[in-house]
């Protein structure tokens, strides 16, 4: 075993490592807050799913901005520098949004948060790109899954034991641990941004609005953008895992945070057992077909909180959307990451991170007024008819696109 993990170590670059190593700590103090965090909400302030989603909404909206800035400041600047600042404002916004006692204060805080806190989501995704090879880069972002989902055993399980005593100490450890990574990135990581070095041809320089101005050229990508379109579709859907879905089980089946927790764990389990090896066994298939085969998982999981009703058909879900989960995240990251030219990386993703950020301005609000007009049951068949049209559009990506030489398997 020990000779395995060094084979593997030896696999993938120092940094890489460095950025496995703060993600996880970092990944441990998200997990304890953020599951809970649509609880905490409809809990301190007694409102119900809608005004929670409204204010999961305000802080994507937001975010969606500060998303785009990012990503020119990324490509502008460099990745260290707006990690950095990402982190030590995470431990300052966490620790505020713990002390708000109005529900009033909490929208305008919620966008003002929203605003900063995503201007380092495209510098973290630039940075592997930029680190890791095209072939690579399945797996390595297959093991930041496993690293992500070790922190998922530890995290919502420890937070819904302390959710149950204090939703404070959930924001406070937090930010204590954003503090930390900051620490380590700062003192052990160095800059990543590639440098031009084409002397005949140098690159001219080029001011932050000419920067920014060049997300058009991202956006005439038509290939791309067709998939950022079948992506914020699906991940409308996957995101009711982590706020509509514990308070839908909650209200209409009595789950306890302590077992919506778990169930979080049972997925967190699937991944850490089986993702390296599904990221070895798809990085010689077809992207796109992945895509749409992880998206039929997803309309299968997710259906089923529509008619279960027993606490291991619940269990059983969360391991049919992981399998999906296992097939999709690390092949869209690399499709992303393989449609982006090495100079527009951050841009790129900046556009890539709306495939989470957009839906998070609608999906919350949209799902909590289905849950407190509607059958709450509805909101999980609307769910699976939205996988259904993603992974069409997906395996019609893979019919326009697939042949390309920067999508064909093992390149």
């Amino acid at each position: 075993m020990f000779n395995h993990f060094n084979k593997l170590y030896r696999e993938f670059p120092p940094r890489f490592w460095i950025i496995v190593l703060t993600f996880f700590i970092d990944s441990v103090g998200g997990t304890l807050l953020f599951p809970f965090f649509s609880l905490y909400i409809t809990g301190k302030f007694n409102v119900g799913m809608t005004e929670a989603g409204m204010v999961l909404a305000m802080f994507s909206i937001f975010g969606i901005a500060g998303n785009m800035v990012g990503g020119a400041l990324t490509d502008r600047f460099g990745r260290r520098k707006l990690i950095l600042f990402g982190l030590v404002f995470s431990a300052l916004s966490t620790l505020t949004l713990g002390l708000v006692n109005s529900l009033a204060v909490l929208f305008p805080l919620a966008a003002f948060i929203g605003l900063l806190s995503d201007v380092s989501g495209p510098a973290h995704q630039a940075m592997m790109a930029d680190i890791l090879t095209e072939k690579q880069r399945q797996e390595g972002f297959g093991l930041m899954r496993v690293v992500r989902n070790l922190a998922w055993i530890i995290g919502p399980s420890i937070g819904g034991f302390l959710a149950n005593r204090s939703f404070l100490l959930l924001f406070i450890i937090d930010a204590i641990v954003s503090c930390v990574v900051a620490l380590i990135f700062y003192f052990l990581m160095p800059e990543t941004k590639p440098e031009h070095h084409d002397k005949e041809n140098p690159k001219p320089h080029e001011s932050l609005l000419q920067t920014i101005a060049g997300y058009g050229i991202v956006l005439k990508d038509f290939g791309f953008m067709a998939f950022i379109v079948a992506a914020i579709l699906m991940g409308a859907v996957y995101q009711q895992m982590y706020n509509s879905l514990s308070v839908f089980l909650r209200d209409s089946h009595g789950v306890t945070p302590q077992g919506y927790g778990f169930l979080m764990t049972t997925s967190a389990i699937t991944v850490i057992l089986f993702q390296f090896r599904v990221s070895r066994n798809i990085k010689d298939r077809p992207p796109f077909i992945i895509m749409a085969i992880g998206t039929l998982f997803y309309m299968l999981g997710f259906s089923m909180f529509g008619f279960a009703a027993a606490y291991w058909l619940f269990m059983s879900a969360i391991v049919v959307i992981t399998i999906g989960e296992m097939l999709i995240m690390p092949t869209s990251q690399t499709l992303a990451a393989n449609f982006a030219p090495v100079e527009m990386r951050g841009r790129y993703m900046a556009i890539f991170g709306l495939t989470w950020l957009l839906p998070s301005t609608f999906a919350p609000m949209l799902a909590g007024l289905i849950l407190d007009n509607l059958n709450p049951n509805l909101l999980w068949y609307v769910g699976g008819m939205l996988c259904a049209a993603a992974a069409a559009a997906f395996y019609g990506l893979h019919l326009r696109l697939g042949k390309q030489e920067r999508f064909l398997p093992g390149e």
